[in-house]
């Protein structure tokens, strides 16, 4: 299950994104959220990767 939140961010010159998935732990059946900054391109992998 992944929640996808993407916010545009500029340093410079390059372009990145902020992307948020949500992620169950398999211990305790709780959800938690892995950020991560990257190129626009790299997001549908980020989402879909587990």
């Amino acid at each position: 299950m992944a929640k996808k939140s993407v916010a545009s961010l500029q340093t410079g010159s390059k372009r990145l994104t902020k992307a948020i998935k949500m992620v169950k732990s398999p211990k305790s059946g709780a959800y938690t959220f892995v950020e991560a900054v990257m190129a626009p391109d790299q997001v549908s992998d980020f989402l879909a990767k587990k």
